[in-house]
């Protein structure tokens, strides 16, 4: 019998959708294994810990031994940037908190293509971070399921971080903190998460100008688009980026009913398992089926993994090679700044929400909210009552406006100026000690909220418009803002379950290695032999597990044990 993982009853999404003036400091003295959560004293046994009689900031006093906690962020690996475990913004934050309350703040990398792996030997290796974060439900509910992490007093919690537990209740995330009827969690900001605009594809406005055509609206304008482009000759490969799948969500959103079954929405719409015998993803493998046999994409493409923000299609992009490219907002995008240094005089905009749409096929501009929480927030099961006081107030100290501002821009001319509004614009050259980390040190600041925020929806896109570039792209990213808030009727996120579903604890990992063959095989097959092969790779899918999988979601359904299907307004 295959092993299954110890049931846990879970009350959460399961799933995902980034001022003051100072002077640095020194890099603070190596001590003997740095914030490591060995656990030197059991979690009741604590040192002089920080006054709680008055909550929050006000009420606390630094710690009369010397506190170590590990803080965890991303490594993206980003050719030009600063180690994220050691630069001037983590000797800041050490200078600006960790030596008032007697706090060594450590960080340690974690791979953004790799984090399970480097969780697992972390915690393997005893040396579990004192904080542990992930944007993946999944993820962090198999360390609490593998006793990696503590269950934590959430009233403890609010008197030491006020501010950041008030904010979890002004949006609504206390009933996502609990498994088992513990509280394991506390939860980050994700503003506008059912308008996910920072995410943003571009198109080549010049080849489209080339070939007599305006940016498509819909997909018969796509097809004429690209069949145009590549009959022109404006590129010698395949000019549309597809990569091998590196996670089990299926961006079917659009190819669903709308509105969607909610028995079906139940059963299939997941981040942990590949949905590949519902009716959606046969919409989609067919239509990219299509696409690949009139040569929208690479015949290698299945050799291209998009990990950790490298892939051979940014490349292509960043070369002149593909008519569109997408990725993550910031005032500072390394690939669109490359884009147009190898291509100048080429031009961009930004492509419609509603391009995917064919009657009959994509009825509408289904979008997946994301998360109504950013970072899923918990702490190691080695931490004492200290390391895990100190991680609060790191929380707390870090949710403060004026720490924020400044994480996020830096150094007032230096690495930013006040415009006229009183905005800060970035300056995304800047390559000296204080520069900025990737998308302006977000991988740092999540542990508060997923996004920069500023003012108004308008001076938040406004500092997250790459800067420095031949083009401004700040009314068309706000358009661009207003058109998925037009249609955020048809955004909606994954159900949320209170029983465990066992099977896809079991079947799910091998499921999406069958995905990741079976996608591929149904993507370059003939367009002919297409029904027959998915018919017959639908149903090994099923025998493989997923049929377990659906009948287990669907019994909890049936039972109440989900939430019910949630339209935005």
């Amino acid at each position: 019998m295959k092993k299954r993982f110890q049931k846990v009853v879970v009350l959460a999404l399961v799933g995902i959708m980034t001022m003051s003036v100072f002077s640095g400091c020194g890099k603070k003295n190596p001590t003997e294994n740095p914030g490591t959560t060995t656990a030197p004293t059991k979690a009741g046994e604590a040192t002089e810990t920080p006054d709680n009689t008055v909550a929050g900031i006000e009420g606390w006093t630094p710690f009369s031994e010397k506190v170590s906690i590990t803080v965890p962020v991303y490594d993206r690996s980003k050719e030009g940037y600063p180690a994220v475990d050691d630069n001037y913004w983590t000797k800041w934050i050490q200078k600006e908190f960790g030596d008032k309350y007697n706090v060594d703040v450590d960080f340690v990398a974690i791979p953004r293509g790799d984090v399970m792996t480097k969780y697992s030997m972390l915690i393997a290796a005893e040396q579990t971070p004192t904080i542990l974060m992930e944007y993946d439900y999944p993820k962090v509910a198999q360390w609490a399921n593998d006793g990696a992490m503590q269950v934590i007093d959430l009233e403890k919690f609010k008197q030491v971080a006020p501010n950041y537990y008030q904010k979890m209740v002004d949006n609504n995330q206390l009933d996502y903190t609990k498994i088992n009827g513990e509280d394991y969690f506390v939860l980050s900001e994700r503003p506008y998460y059912n308008t996910p605009f920072s995410h943003v594809r571009f198109v080549r406005k010049d080849w489209l100008d080339k070939v007599g055509k305006e940016v498509p609206q819909n997909y018969q304008e796509y097809t004429e688009a690209i069949d145009a482009i590549i009959a022109a000759g404006l590129t010698d490969q395949p000019p549309v980026d597809l990569s091998l799948p590196t996670a089990a969500y299926v961006p079917n959103f659009g190819f669903r009913n709308f509105p969607v079954d909610e028995k079906e929405w139940a059963m299939h719409s997941s981040l942990g398992t590949a949905s590949l015998s519902w009716e959606p993803t046969y919409k989609l493998l067919k239509r990219q089926n299509a696409e690949y046999n009139k040569g929208y994409f690479s015949k290698e493409y299945d050799l291209d993994a998009n990990v950790a923000d490298s892939s051979q299609a940014k490349t292509d992009f960043i070369n002149g090679k593909l008519f569109t490219f997408a990725g993550y907002m910031s005032a500072s995008v390394d690939w669109l700044t490359a884009f147009y240094e190898k291509n100048p005089g080429a031009e961009l905009a930004i492509a419609s929400v509603t391009a995917p749409v064919e009657p009959g096929v994509v009825d509408v501009p289904g979008i997946r909210a994301d998360n109504p929480f950013g970072m899923i927030v918990g702490f190691s099961s080695l931490a004492t009552e200290d390391q895990l006081k100190a991680a609060w107030m790191y929380m707390e100290w870090m949710s403060q406006e004026d720490v924020l501002f400044t994480l996020e821009n830096g150094v007032e001319g230096v690495t930013y100026t006040l415009d006229e509004n009183g905005l800060p614009k970035m300056d995304d050259t800047y390559r000296g000690e204080e520069m900025l980390n990737h998308n302006n040190n977000i991988d740092m600041t999540c542990i508060v909220h997923a996004t920069k925020q500023l003012g108004t929806i308008e001076d938040t896109i406004k500092a997250l418009t790459p800067q420095g570039l031949p083009q401004d792209f700040y009314q068309a990213f706000l358009d661009n803002y207003k058109s998925m808030e037009e249609n955020k009727k048809y955004a909606y996120s994954d159900p949320v379950f209170s029983v465990p579903v066992d099977a896809e604890s079991e079947y799910s990992a091998a499921l999406f290695s069958l995905y990741q063959e079976y996608s591929v095989q149904l993507t370059k097959c003939k367009p002919e032999e297409f029904d027959a092969l998915y018919e017959k790779l639908s149903k090994q899918y099923l025998d493989a597990g997923y049929q377990e999988i659906i009948d287990e979601r669907l019994e909890a359904y049936e039972a109440g044990n989900t939430t019910k299907l949630i339209l935005s307004e």
